[in-house]
């Protein structure tokens, strides 16, 4: 099965996610259309679509992005691009934390995730969930990638201070947006359990 993305971090995650699954990268020489859905779950589908048309594989893709309630749900599905179309991870994720301080006391945040398949034989399917936690003023941490450094999940407990990229590899694939999507995936195609649980 094909991923459709250029990020090779999401792939090393998704192939740690469906470990019974053969996922392969998007060949080289196919490009993906723009992102101008309007859903994570569009966007997703259109990537999949063109990914399946161009070498007649079953694929996947996903669209992927943080919520912030303090911004009205920004930076949403323009969190790939949000400090602009050149701006890195780093400076993304510096704009929103100034945001997110100038708009008030309010820190929830919510990962989301849309998985979008499309099967060998054209039939579509879209599974999506989110992460829910908060935004600390400060990235910590030196694993994950994107907002990971400023993310505090809720699924770790109360008492559980560490970011996203503070926790293991193992801890985020249990709890993260991306996780949830890929056992639904994963139920859908009878790839059995993704990313067994550690604790």
């Amino acid at each position: 099965m094909i991923f459709a993305t250029g990020n090779r971090h999401k792939l090393r995650e998704l192939r740690e996610l469906l470990p019974g699954v053969d996922l392969q990268p998007l060949p080289e020489g196919v490009e993906l259309p723009p992102e101008n859905g309007d859903s994570f779950a569009a966007i997703a589908l259109t990537k999949a679509r063109a990914a399946h048309a161009a070498t007649g594989e079953a694929a996947v893709a996903d669209d992927s992005g943080i919520e912030a309630a303090g911004l009205g749900g920004r930076p949403g599905i323009h969190s790939a691009r949000y400090g602009g179309d050149r701006a890195t991870d780093e400076e993304s994720l510096a704009k929103l934390l100034r945001e997110v301080a100038t708009a008030g006391e309010e820190r929830r945040a919510a990962y989301v995730c849309a998985l979008a398949l499309v099967e060998e034989n054209g039939a579509e399917h879209v599974f999506e969930a989110r992460c829910k936690g908060r935004l600390i003023e400060a990235p910590r941490g030196a694993g994950g990638f994107g907002y990971d450094p400023a993310f505090v999940p809720d699924a770790t407990g109360p008492e559980d201070g560490r970011t996203m990229s503070e926790l293991t590899p193992a801890e985020k694939n249990e709890i993260s947006h991306r996780a949830a999507a890929a056992r639904l995936l994963a139920g859908h195609m009878g790839a059995g359990e993704a990313a067994p649980t550690t604790r």
